[in-house]
């Protein structure tokens, strides 16, 4: 429905009791200002201090962590549970496809979420909660199925398919709830805060790695803990799940979100939103019957009404359609940002992925292949357990970068730090490659480290920036201002997704050529793939002052 201008004049009140309602809303409006933010209003963040922030950074800690022990356990339980090797590319794909497909869809919502919890915290408690779920199922899988099935084929039956259910739904959770957590963190933060914040999520992120390597690599099978409970996947299901429940808990009560409200009240005015995925947009009312920061009024003939959905409710409805739309429509400097971003993480995971095979294979030169007990084989675990203190290297070298980013902040800025964490990702892998030494490689292993803190940080501090200077843009240009169409939480979703885009590519892709020419092929292409990006980055990656 919308307001005629005859309609519009013949509602409004005399003059002296728009005044005085004028102060009354505005002493209001001050009043609530805090507790709630209009759907067309900028409200400004509220200072935090370092411990908030550090509060904020532990559901990444508690998340790392668990990523941790999937990265350590998750093969040797596949194996346990008698999953045949065709399936293994299956329980990878679908992971990243789901999220790849629906992390938009998460973004937008949260953006247009009216919860009095605020708009980003719902979403993350519910997708911590799957993570839960997800570990329960793939950890402990096998021994819930024989507690209710007794028949040994129908066990192993239903133990694989518990156990790819737990690692799906690990895998997605995990992966998702990246993207609310920054939105989270650039909606209660100021643009100064938002810079540290991030810095705090990288540091945490590489100690909470640390630790989860670290807790996997104990020999729990000779302490109480172990003797009470059936199993060692039980132990690490323990701890990662106490560590989750905390950091997630500790997160979710650090800083207090500013709910999302809906002017609605159509005795004053009547908020048409125009474009489903729009966000802190204020449109300016036509020939200047109505000017203000909190209502939005369309001099337009009024429609005929319907049996169906009101025009409002259809206009709001978030659709998959509109969501593409409005993806395709990104400026140029973000699409540019997401492919950066995918190289990135197509280089990383690439690595990282049979990074411990690698070792196994090509640096111990053993095989996975050989009888056990035999020295092939027993060279190639000695290179997996090796490989492992490698990826813990890997956390800390990116838990001391994070903080050494921000002292070279200041110096090489943005690009220079996006350049060099491409740059010695690639020289480094490309390295290890060619000179596949034990020594040399665990000392190029903190080199993983400065591309993992790169990747956490400086993308979405970029993105920060690009949504500053168009508020910025907006503010100066007053009335004429351009609407912004997209909101935080789907530019992050869209970075996110690029994670999802690059576990795809190598799952179809790496693993046929690991197949055909050997494990250190992946180094080589993750060496490739980080110097092109490194490329992409200096020239076609767009950096804002």
């Amino acid at each position: 429905m919308t307001l005629t201008k005859e309609s519009f004049h013949g509602a409004l009140p005399p003059p002296s009791e728009v005044a005085k309602a004028d102060a009354d809303n505005t002493r209001e409006e001050e009043e609530a200002a805090p507790q709630s933010a209009v759907r067309t209003g900028v409200v400004e963040p509220s200072k935090q201090g370092t411990g908030r922030l550090v509060m904020h950074s532990m559901a990444m800690f508690g998340r790392e962590f668990c990523y941790a022990v999937e990265a350590a356990f998750v093969t040797p339980v596949l194996l346990t549970v008698g999953l045949p090797k065709n399936l293994y590319s299956l329980v990878w794909l679908i992971s990243p496809i789901l999220g790849f497909v629906l992390q938009p869809v998460v973004g937008s919502a949260s953006d247009h979420c009216t919860s009095s919890w605020g708009k980003r915290r719902p979403y993350i408690l519910g997708l911590g909660i799957i993570m839960l779920l997800g570990m329960a199922l793939y950890l402990n899988g096998d021994v819930m199925i024989s507690a209710f099935i007794t028949e040994r084929d129908k066990q192993q039956t239903w133990a694989i398919v518990t156990t790819m259910l737990g690692v799906v739904l690990f895998d997605f959770a995990a992966d998702f709830i990246d993207g609310p957590i920054k939105a989270y963190l650039f909606d209660v933060c100021s643009h100064q805060e938002k810079e540290k914040g991030l810095h705090y999520h990288a540091l945490l992120t590489g100690l909470g790695g640390a630790l989860g390597y670290l807790t996997g690599a104990m020999d729990w099978s000779e302490t109480l803990l172990g003797h009470q409970l059936l199993s060692e996947f039980q132990v690490m299901f323990f701890f990662s799940a106490l560590v989750f429940l905390i950091c997630l808990t500790v997160h979710l009560c650090s800083i207090p979100e500013v709910p999302l409200r809906y002017d609605t009240e159509e005795t004053k005015f009547l908020l048409e939103v125009d474009e489903p995925c729009q966000y802190n947009s204020i449109e300016k009312i036509k020939n200047g019957y109505l000017n203000s920061p909190y209502t939005e009024i369309k001099t337009a003939p009024q429609p005929a009404k319907s049996s169906g959905p009101s025009h409002t409710e259809t206009q709001r409805r978030v659709t998959l359609k509109s969501l593409l739309k409005t993806l395709l429509s990104m400026p140029s400097h973000y699409r540019n940002l997401c492919v950066s971003h995918l190289f990135g993480w197509m280089a990383f995971l690439s690595n990282m992925l049979f990074f411990t095979d690698f070792m196994g294979q090509i640096v111990y030169q053993g095989s996975p292949y050989a009888p056990r007990n035999s020295t092939l084989y027993l060279a190639y675990e000695r290179g997996v357990e090796v490989g492992c203190w490698g990826l813990c290297i890997n956390a800390i070298s990116s838990s001391l970068y994070s903080y050494l980013q921000k002292a070279l902040l200041p110096y090489i800025g943005l690009k220079g730090l996006y350049f060099i964490g491409y740059l010695l990702f690639g020289l480094g892998t490309g390295l290890i490659g060619l000179f596949p030494n034990v020594y040399s490689t665990l000392a190029l292993c903190s080199l993983f480290g400065v591309m993992s803190s790169t990747l956490y940080t400086v993308p979405f501090h970029l993105i920060a920036e690009y949504h500053r200077e168009e508020e910025n843009l907006k503010l100066q240009d007053g009335d004429q201002a351009r609407e912004l169409g997209r909101g935080k939480g789907i530019d992050c979703a869209a970075l996110t997704c690029m994670v999802q885009l690059a576990q795809i590519i190598l799952g179809v892709g790496l693993g046929l050529l690991v197949s055909v020419a050997g494990s250190a092929v992946t180094v080589i292409s993750a060496s490739t793939v980080a110097l092109i990006g490194c490329c992409f980055v200096a020239f076609c990656v767009r950096y804002v002052g």
